[in-house]
């Protein structure tokens, strides 16, 4: 099985942890430009974050640039072609399940079947607040938020769900979704995360865990779905260090993979050897032309060398 790849966008998130300074001045072109060039090389997905809004103690590290996900990838759908568009991640718990349902099920009817809905507990308590959301029992609303998604982009025209904290039924939603089943793949590394994917997920998005804890965690998911009886495919993610393939002509930083293709290839193919199927790429790079540059030549030269 082959090793695909994928990659977060620029510019629809400016946290200071990733975001390239020219990001700061850029738009809807560039976003474009980028998803279009990603379409062409063969990526797996398009990603866009989740955050409705950041309160002033966190803005000057986590920036207050955050793009809607289902009008990013809503606006990009209709620029490409192939690659899947996956929300990284959707912080459900925000939001009634039949609001995200209504959203994400257009999204993939728009798109021909192209949705992967990534979901995850989120992190920041005043957005919670602000929203009438529960942030302590935030988990326990992500797993029922998950259940009544299930049914809700599922083929009923009338989903049903009855939970405890949500229940309806003879409330009818379309357009339905282009796939019979939306993949739901669930981020997030702590104990509680991997438990949630493992039993309630199709796939895994660990949230940029170091190479050598990767392999102890992808066995404790395996284990807790062969424990529950759990069949059926499963796609586990990775995040890869910052890439830039060639030779760099300034300071890339020193957590970067670069040189030939080889040796970037090399680096990844690790990862399918712990069991990885998906791996989520960044490129380093001072413009939009030059990610842009780095994306087709990923497709190009390193791409080809997967397994």
């Amino acid at each position: 099985m082959s090793l695909s790849y994928g990659i977060q966008l620029p510019v629809q998130s400016q946290s200071t942890i990733y975001a390239e300074p020219w990001e700061a001045a850029a738009g809807p072109e560039d976003l474009l430009a980028v998803a279009r060039a990603a379409d062409r090389a063969g990526f797996a997905y398009l990603a866009s974050c989740d955050h409705v809004a950041i309160p002033r103690r966190l803005a000057s590290a986590m920036s207050t640039v955050w793009y809607d996900p289902v009008a990013t990838l809503a606006f990009l759908a209709a620029a490409t072609e192939r690659t899947r568009l996956l929300s990284h991640v959707a912080v459900v718990a925000l939001r009634h399940p039949l609001l995200s349902a209504k959203q994400y099920a257009t999204l993939d009817h728009l798109s021909g079947g192209r949705l992967i809905l990534g979901v995850g507990a989120g992190h920041v308590r005043e957005e919670f607040e602000a929203l009438g959301a529960d942030f302590e029992r935030r988990g326990a609303v992500l797993d029922e938020s998950i259940d009544a998604l299930r049914a809700t982009l599922g083929p009923e025209e009338f989903p049903e769900h009855h939970g405890k904290l949500y229940d309806f039924e003879g409330l009818g939603q379309r357009p339905r979704p282009a796939q019979d089943r939306v993949p739901v793949w669930v981020g997030g590394s702590s104990p509680a995360a991997l438990r949630r994917a493992a039993l309630k997920g199709d796939g895994w998005l660990p949230q940029g865990d170091p190479r050598d804890l990767l392999p102890d965690r992808i066995a404790r998911i395996r284990r807790l779905r062969e424990e529950a009886g759990i069949e059926g495919p499963f796609t586990v993610g990775a995040i890869a260090e910052p890439l830039y393939v060639g030779t760099p002509g300034w300071d890339v930083g020193r957590r970067t993979v670069g040189g030939s293709a080889e040796a970037i290839a090399e680096s990844l193919r690790a990862y399918r050897a712990m069991g990885v199927d998906q791996v989520q790429v960044r490129f380093r790079s001072r413009s939009r032309d030059e990610l842009v540059g780095q994306i087709e030549q990923f497709g190009e030269e390193v791409a080809p060398l997967l397994p």
